[in-house]
């Protein structure tokens, strides 16, 4: 004899979904993980740390710094005693062991991190289009984070040299999105 009982004689459960019907977190919960996820990517980009990794209960997180491997050419060394110049075009020391940054392009940056959204719905005009002209306060594209919609406006005006993420792309909070050349 089993002990198993038929379907008839089994009491109906309703907490026991299966678990495509589960609930998603709610709106709240994401938010503070997103926003866990920015503080902890500026911290890492702000220290003197490679990576970052944290554990809570079952979940875990590992941020990595992108690192760029120095080409080394054996027989470009500079001879012994020769200090390389570390001067940028700019006049400023450059920091040691690194390469001169070029001067930054004025741009349009996400707000926050989410789903980049060139036009207001599919197979509509994008906001902005490269060529075209952005004023202080018009809007440039939508990100959706936590199942919102957020209009990101402009906070420069000019001329949009380069839509940085394609339409559909997940951006992170501080990556530019529109680079605006002034007028």
């Amino acid at each position: 004899m089993t002990d198993a009982a038929t379907p008839a004689e089994r009491p109906e459960r309703p907490d026991a979904a299966l678990p495509a019907d589960r609930p998603e977190p709610t709106d709240g919960a994401d938010a503070e993980l997103l926003g866990l996820i920015d503080r902890l990517a500026e911290l890492l980009h702000r220290s003197d740390l490679s990576e970052l990794e944290v554990e809570s209960g079952g979940t875990g997180l590992v941020l990595r710094k992108a690192m760029a491997l120095p080409e080394v050419n054996p027989g470009a060394a500079p001879p012994s005693g020769v200090q390389p110049d570390t001067t940028a075009t700019t006049g400023e020391p450059a920091a040691a062991g690194r390469e001169p940054v070029a001067p930054a392009v004025p741009s349009i940056k996400a707000p926050l991190t989410g789903i980049f959204y060139a036009s207001p719905a599919p197979g509509t005009a994008p906001y902005v289009q490269v060529g075209g002209e952005v004023a202080v306060g018009q809007v440039i594209g939508l990100i959706e984070a936590m199942k919102l919609f957020n209009e990101i406006k402009s906070d420069l005006a000019g001329r949009v040299g380069r839509v940085v993420p394609e339409s559909g792309a997940l951006v992170k909070a501080k990556q530019p999105l529109i680079e605006v050349e002034p007028l």
